[in-house]
C-alpha cells in the first residue's frame, strides 16, 4: 500500500504545474492506493480529481461488465507481474494545505464529514477576512476550541536545514501547536532532491522526535511527470513577474519533484523505514470522501403547508391568472402531469426557491424573464417565471435526460441589467451569507493570452508576442506557428524560441490561472453553506463566492440559480412605462398582441436595428430569407445563426428544404419524429442528445455525458471521446456511414455554442416583444434603447437615425427641456418626439442633471443663470455649451462656450455681480464667426456620439459621386 498526501495542483495558481485529473490516472498506473490533493489554502480543484475518480471508476466497471458479458477475462497472468495500466482505481482524499500568516504550514486531511465541515469553515475564515485570491490564517485560529476537530494535520518541517538560521523561529511555533493538538498531528519528511536530503531528512526526524510526532513520508509532488519541468518554471516566471532565466533559485533544481512509485519513495526514505507504510496507514484512517456531500434545497416551508401543497396551490392561482377565462384541458392535464412528476423527484423546493426571487422582483417592478430546460413548463408560466405559453408545445417538460440526472432542472432567469445587483443582495439578505453565495468561473489559459505570458516568461519582446497574438482569431484558438503564418509576420520559423513557445503554449492550454466569479450561478442550501465548500470575497464589494465552478457542483448534484442580466429585459420594461404614460397601453410579456402580421413583414424586411438578438449583419442577412411568419419560426431563427449549426452546416440545408428547394426526408421513422419540426435538420441541443439515443443506442447516462461535453467543449475538448461509440451505435442500427458521420459533425458543431430549445423559446419572446414595439412605438422603443445603453450591437447615433427615418422626431438637448433619460413629448400635431436627454452629453454625471433639472424651476433664462441657480462648476456649464443645449434659449453653441468661459472657478460669486438694477459691468458683446455646417456636425459627434444635423457622409457626398447634386 502506497499513499500520497501532499500533492500541489495547478489550482495552486502559477505553483503547480499539473492537473488533479492527471495525477489521478498517474497514481492509477502506478498503483497508488491512496492521493490526496493539497492545494495551498483551497479545496478549488478536488471536485475535477472527485470527477477524475469517478469517470475511472465507471470506465472500469464498463471494462467488467463487458468482459462479463463477452465471456473473455483476458489470458491468465503470471503471477508476478502487475495489473495493467488504469486498473488500480486510488483512492481520492480531500486536503488543504494551510499557509499559515506566521509562515508555518499544516496539510488538513478531513476523517469524516464534520472534519471537512470544519475546514470549509476555518478556509471561509481566512478567505473572508482577507482580499480576494489571499487567505489570513494564524496560529490562533487552529488553536480556537474545536477548530481543527476531526482533521488530521500534517505538519511541514520548514524550507531550511534545522541548524539554519530561521528554523529556530519555527519551532516555538510547532510546539504551540504539537501541545494542544499532538494526539491528531504528524510531521512531514520532504526530501529537497538537491544531493543533500539524507541530512535534510535526518535534520527533519530529529524535529519529529523534539516535537513527539510521529513522521510520514511524502515526495511533495508539483508534477505528475517529470516532462513538466519545464512548465514549473514557466510557471514561477509568470508568477514572480520574471523569466525563466532570471529565476535564480527559484526555478526547480531538476525534474524530480514528481509523483513517486512505492519503489522510488522506499529508496528516498531508505534511512527512515516506516515512513513510507505509516503514510498509507494514516490514508487508510481517512475515510470520508466527497461522494458524502448531501446537499439540501432551502426547504421553503410556508407555516401550515408542505412544499408540495405550497407549489400546488401557487400553480393553481397561477393557473386562474393566466386563463381569467378558464384554462383549456390540454392545459390543466400538462400541470397535473408536471406537478406529479416534480413531487416524485422531489424538486418542489427548487421550484419555489426560483419562485420567491421572481415575486421579488415583480414586487420591485423589476421585468425578468426565466429560461432554461424547466423554464418552458406550465408550471413556470403559472408561477410568472416565464411568459412563454406552454400551448406553443416547443418543449416536453421532462427533458429526456432529465429523470436519468440525480439533480435539479435548469431554470436561468434574466432580469434588467441595471437592477440586478438588486437581486443579488435580497438573496444574501434573505437565506444569509453562510446559506448563499455565487460560484466560480475558472479563468483558463487559452490562446493569446497563453503566448503573451508564457512568451513573457521566455524573454521575446512585445512586439514579436504581439504578432503571434494576432494570428488567433476569437477567444480561443490553437496556438500552430505555421512557417509560413510567422514569416508573414517577420519572424523567422527556424527560431528555436519560437519552437519552444509553441510547445509550452500547447501544454498550458486549459491550466487554469486564477478564480473569478460567475455571472450569475448562486449556490443556496437549506444549512451552512461555508461546511459544504469555502465562501470567500469576491472582488466586488458586498459580494461572495465559492471556489467552484458550474462544472463542480454539477458533478455533487448541488443547486445553482443562474441570476443573469439582460439589457433588453432593461428596454422593454422602460418602453412599457413610456407605453403606460403617453399611450395608455398596459402590455407585459404575456399580453403582447399575439403572431402581428405587420411586426412579421418588419422582420421579413430585416428591420431589425436594436430588435433583441436579430440585429446583427448575419441575422439581418438571414431574415429575408427565412421570411419567419409565426412564434416558432422565431424559436429557429434565435438558435440557427449561432457558431453551432453554422459549423454543421445546418443553415443551407435547412433553408433550402423550406423554401421547397430540398426534399425533406428522414433515414427512419424514429429519427423523423426528433427532426420533424425542423425539417429533419438538428438545430437544438435536445435534437443532437435524441439522435444519440435513439440513433446510436446511447443510455441515458451517456447522453448525459454527451450533454455535459457539448456544455464545456472550450473548456475540455471531450466531444470527439464520443466519435467511436456514436458511429458503430449508427452502423448497428442500419443508419448509412455518411448519414452518421454527418449527424456527429453536427453534434461536434454544438460544442461551439449550440442553443438548447427551451433557451430559444424564451429568447423569441423578446425578439418578438421588442420588435412590435419597434414596429408600432418607433419612437418609445428608441427611447427605450437609448436610455438602456450600453447594450446591443448598434451606438445611439445609429439608432437616432434609424427613429428618424420611422418617421420619428427628434428633438435635441435643451438646458430647459430635458432631463436625464430621453424622454417622449406630444407635440402641437398629436404625434410623439423623442427628446435627446442629458445622459447623451459625453461627461456628463447622473447626479449633475438630477442637480440642474431639480434647480431649474420656471427655466433657466442665460449660461450665466445655470451658473448661480444651480452653483454648478463652469466646467460642466462648457459642457452643455459644446452639447449645444442653450440652442433654445437663441444661442448659438459658439456663443455659449464664449459665456460659459467667462465664469469664474472656484464656486464664489461676487457680492455685486449684476443682480441689482443698474449695477455691475457687463463685457462687451463680441461677435462670433459662425460655424459650418461640417464645424457644427463635427462638435455634435464631439459632444453627444451623434448629430441631428446631417449625416457625415452626405457632406461628402458631392465628392465621393461626381455629378451629385442635393
Amino acid at each position: 500500500m502506497i499513499a500520497e498526501l501532499c500533492i500541489t495542483s495547478n489550482f495552486t495558481f502559477l505553483t503547480g504545474a499539473s492537473h488533479p485529473e492527471e495525477y489521478l490516472t498517474r497514481a492509477a498506473e502506478i498503483e497508488m492506493t491512496a492521493v490526496a490533493i493539497g492545494d495551498v489554502n483551497s479545496v478549488a480543484g478536488i471536485v475535477r480529481a472527485h470527477a477524475a475518480a469517478r469517470e475511472m471508476a465507471r470506465r472500469a466497471a464498463e471494462r467488467a461488465r463487458d468482459e462479463a458479458r463477452d465471456g473473455f477475462t483476458g489470458p491468465p497472468k503470471p503471477p508476478e507481474l502487475p495489473d495493467p495500466p488504469g486498473l488500480s482505481l486510488p483512492r481520492l482524499l480531500p486536503a488543504a494545505r494551510l499557509v499559515l500568516t506566521c509562515g508555518t504550514e499544516v496539510t488538513a486531511l478531513p476523517e469524516h464529514r464534520a472534519g471537512w465541515a470544519r475546514l470549509c469553515r476555518l478556509l471561509s475564515l481566512g478567505r473572508q477576512r482577507a482580499p480576494k485570491g489571499e487567505c489570513h490564517l494564524g496560529l490562533e485560529d487552529l488553536l480556537a476550541p474545536d477548530a481543527v476537530a476531526g482533521l488530521r494535520l500534517v505538519l511541514h518541517p520548514p524550507r531550511v536545514r534545522a541548524g539554519q538560521r530561521g528554523a529556530g523561529a519555527w519551532l516555538p511555533r510547532a510546539r504551540a501547536l504539537t501541545r494542544r493538538l499532538g494526539g491528531q498531528m504528524h510531521l512531514v519528511l520532504t526530501p529537497g532532491y538537491d544531493g543533500d536530503d539524507r541530512v535534510r531528512l535526518a535534520a527533519q526526524a530529529g524535529l519529529a522526535r523534539q516535537l513527539g510526532l510521529p513522521v510520514i513520508a511524502t515526495a511533495a509532488p508539483l508534477m505528475h511527470d517529470s516532462r513538466r519541468r519545464r512548465m514549473a518554471d514557466v510557471l514561477a516566471a509568470i508568477r514572480l513577474g520574471t523569466t525563466v532565466a532570471e529565476l535564480g533559485t527559484e526555478a526547480q533544481v531538476n525534474a524530480e519533484n514528481r509523483l513517486r512509485s512505492g519503489a522510488e519513495l522506499r529508496a528516498i526514505f531508505r534511512d527512515h523505514p516506516g515512513a513510507v507504510e505509516a503514510t498509507a496507514a494514516l490514508a487508510d484512517n481517512l475515510r470520508f470522501s466527497l461522494d458524502e456531500l448531501r446537499y439540501e434545497y432551502p426547504s421553503e416551508v410556508a407555516p401550515g403547508e408542505t412544499p408540495a401543497g405550497r407549489l400546488a396551490r401557487l400553480a393553481g392561482e397561477g393557473l386562474r391568472w393566466r386563463y381569467p377565462h378558464g384554462a383549456p384541458e390540454k392545459v390543466r392535464a400538462m400541470l397535473t402531469h408536471e406537478l406529479d412528476l416534480i413531487g416524485r423527484l422531489g424538486y418542489e423546493p427548487y421550484f419555489l426557491t426560483v419562485n420567491d426571487i421572481v415575486e421579488f422582483a415583480r414586487s420591485q417592478g423589476i421585468l425578468c424573464q426565466g429560461r432554461g430546460s424547466a423554464a418552458n413548463s406550465v408550471v413556470c408560466y403559472c408561477l410568472g417565471v416565464t411568459s412563454v405559453s406552454p400551448e406553443i408545445g416547443t418543449m416536453v417538460f421532462e427533458r429526456f435526460v432529465s429523470e436519468a440526472r440525480d439533480e435539479p432542472p435548469d431554470i436561468d432567469v434574466d432580469f434588467e441589467h441595471e437592477r440586478r445587483e438588486e437581486i443579488i443582495q435580497w438573496i444574501y439578505q434573505r437565506y444569509g451569507r453562510h446559506r448563499a453565495g455565487l460560484c466560480a468561473t475558472v479563468i483558463h489559459y487559452r490562446g493569446k493570452r497563453a503566448i503573451r505570458e508564457v512568451g513573457a516568461a521566455l524573454g521575446l519582446s512585445r512586439d514579436t508576442l504581439a504578432a503571434l497574438a494576432s494570428q488567433l482569431w476569437g477567444h480561443g484558438g490553437a496556438a500552430s506557428f505555421a512557417p509560413d503564418r510567422l514569416r508573414e509576420v517577420g519572424l523567422d520559423p527556424s527560431d528555436h524560441r519560437l519552437r519552444l513557445l509553441e510547445s509550452l503554449v500547447a501544454e498550458i492550454e486549459g491550466f487554469p490561472r486564477h478564480l473569478s466569479q460567475h455571472v450569475g450561478g448562486f449556490i443556496i442550501t437549506e444549512d451552512r453553506l461555508d461546511e459544504l465548500v469555502p465562501v470567500e470575497n469576491a472582488t466586488m464589494e458586498d459580494r461572495t463566492v465559492i471556489c467552484w465552478d458550474k462544472d463542480d457542483i454539477d458533478t455533487l448534484g448541488i443547486l445553482k440559480v443562474d441570476i443573469l442580466a439582460l439589457g433588453m429585459l432593461s428596454c422593454l420594461r422602460r418602453a412599457f412605462a413610456l407605453m403606460a404614460e403617453h399611450e395608455k397601453q398596459s402590455f407585459d410579456l404575456a399580453s403582447l398582441p399575439p403572431e402581428d402580421p405587420a411586426t412579421y413583414d418588419m422582420l421579413c424586411r430585416a428591420d431589425s436595428i436594436g430588435v433583441f438578438q436579430v440585429e446583427s449583419r448575419a441575422q439581418m442577412n438571414f431574415l429575408p430569407r427565412m421570411k419567419p411568419r409565426c412564434f416558432y419560426d422565431l424559436v429557429i431563427e434565435v438558435a440557427i445563426i449561432r457558431p453551432g449549426p453554422i459549423q454543421g452546416d445546418m443553415v443551407h440545408p435547412y433553408i433550402r428544404r423550406r423554401n421547397g428547394e430540398e426534399a425533406v426526408q428522414f433515414p427512419s421513422d424514429a429519427l423523423g419524429r426528433v427532426l420533424g419540426k425542423t425539417l429533419g435538420v438538428p438545430l437544438f441541443q435536445e435534437q443532437a442528445m435524441q439522435i444519440a439515443m435513439i440513433g446510436a443506442d446511447f443510455t441515458p447516462e451517456e447522453a448525459d455525458r454527451l450533454r455535459r461535453s457539448l456544455a464545456t467543449f472550450k473548456k475540455h475538448g471531450n466531444i470527439s471521446d464520443f466519435r467511436g461509440r456514436f458511429l458503430r451505435g449508427m452502423a448497428r442500427n442500419g443508419y448509412a456511414a455518411d448519414f452518421a458521420e454527418r449527424c456527429f459533425s453536427q453534434i461536434e458543431g454544438f460544442g461551439s455554442y449550440g442553443f438548447p430549445e427551451s433557451h430559444a423559446a424564451s429568447f423569441a419572446l423578446l425578439v418578438y416583444a421588442s420588435a412590435w414595439i419597434k414596429r408600432h412605438h418607433a419612437g418609445i422603443f428608441a427611447c427605450a434603447l437609448l436610455n438602456s445603453q450600453p447594450m446591443g450591437f448598434y451606438a445611439p447615433a445609429q439608432i437616432v437615425r434609424d427613429a428618424r427615418e420611422h418617421g420619428v422626431e427628434v428633438l435635441p438637448v435643451d438646458i430647459n427641456a430635458s432631463y436625464w433619460d430621453n424622454t417622449m413629448e406630444r407635440r402641437a400635431t398629436g404625434a410623439l418626439a423623442l427628446r435627446l436627454g442629458f445622459r447623451q452629453i459625453k461627461g456628463l454625471a447622473e447626479e449633475e442633471a438630477l442637480w440642474l433639472t431639480g434647480a431649474r424651476g420656471n427655466g433657466y433664462r442665460s449660461v450665466e443663470d445655470v451658473w448661480r441657480r444651480a452653483g454648478t462648476d463652469p466646467a460642466l456649464v462648457t459642457r452643455l455649451a459644446e452639447a449645444d443645449a442653450f440652442a433654445g434659449l437663441g444661442l448659438s453653441r459658439r456663443t455659449a462656450l464664449w459665456e460659459a468661459r467667462a465664469l469664474r472657478r472656484g464656486g464664489e460669486l461676487p457680492l455685486f455681480a449684476g443682480d441689482l438694477e443698474g449695477e455691475g459691468l457687463t463685457e462687451a458683446q463680441v461677435l462670433l464667426p459662425q460655424a459650418s455646417e461640417t464645424e457644427e456636425m463635427v462638435e455634435d459627434f464631439l459632444a453627444l456620439r451623434l448629430s441631428l444635423r446631417a449625416h457625415p457622409v452626405g457632406l461628402l457626398r458631392a465628392r465621393l459621386t461626381p455629378g451629385w447634386k442635393v
